[in-house]
């Protein structure tokens, strides 16, 4: 289960090699191995049949059998179009799964900070991609798992700055002026996007403007999201509105005393 996950690339690779090499060599006394990752270029690097997992009930979504002869090049045409299968195939059914996702308080959000956001927007908007690219390039360079991409996918989803289409992303008009502005005009437009495209940001905001003290507690909201998401997505979904409205300064929160209070900034 994810075992090269916790080490250095560096080190990740060489033992990903020797492993392979002992494998191929017939040096492993067993027939066959169960390998768990997150990592689209490590499963078809090393595996003869990847299957594709999806959650709520857990199944299998698809199987896409690798027919490459080892030593396999992750730069070869044929790795390439491999990867690209998976990606087609998950990317599909990602989204799918937005399109299909409650409107109003029901939509779930991921749980991605605006730090996270912004850094992947600046190298979508960079001269290197020119604001579109296929998500197995950016996955390289950044270094991340699917289970890190998709999450940043669907914020920027959400937020109308970046659009899915088949196994790549383009940053909308939005996006593009979002990647280019300052600090406080990212400010200004995370702040519009987030109360026209996420209502929980609008909801939120709304009571506190009409409380006379302009505080709320974060129990207020967690139970009315439960009305629509279970527990753990309601969680995770409060701490994205959380982290994104404080950064948008729609509100800030206090941990300490867990409660809402409006924010004057954001006037």
């Amino acid at each position: 289960d994810e075992p090269f996950s916790a080490l250095d690339v560096l080190t990740a690779e060489t033992l990903r090699t020797d492993f392979l090499d002992l494998w191929i060599e017939g040096r492993l006394p067993t027939q066959g191995m169960l390998l768990v990752t997150h990592n689209i270029e490590e499963a078809v690097l090393m595996c003869d049949r990847v299957l594709i997992l999806a959650a709520h009930p857990g199944h299998i979504t698809a199987q896409v059998r690798i027919a490459l002869p080892h030593p396999r090049d992750r730069f070869s045409a044929a790795f390439r179009a491999v990867v690209d299968e998976i990606y087609a195939g998950l990317t599909s059914r990602f989204a799918e799964s937005l399109g299909a996702q409650g409107g109003g308080l029901g939509q779930l959000l991921p749980p991605v900070s605006p730090n996270r956001l912004n850094g992947f927007l600046e190298v979508l908007a960079s001269p290197s991609y020119g604001g579109h690219c296929e998500l197995a390039q950016i996955a390289r360079t950044l270094a991340l798992k699917v289970n890190e991409l998709f999450p940043i996918a669907a914020a920027l989803h959400v937020l109308e700055f970046a659009e899915l289409r088949n196994v790549s992303i383009r940053l909308t008009a939005a996006g593009q002026l979002y990647a280019a502005g300052g600090t406080e005009e990212r400010k200004r437009l995370f702040r519009e996007h987030l109360l026209r495209f996420v209502p929980l940001a609008a909801h939120m905001r709304q009571v506190l403007e009409e409380r006379s003290d302009h505080r709320a507690p974060r129990e207020r909201f967690e139970l009315e999201l439960q009305d629509h998401l279970g527990r753990d997505d309601a969680d995770r979904t409060l701490r994205a509105v959380t982290d994104w409205g404080r950064y948008a300064e729609l509100f800030d929160y206090h941990a300490r005393s867990k409660t809402y209070v409006l924010s004057s900034s954001g006037d």
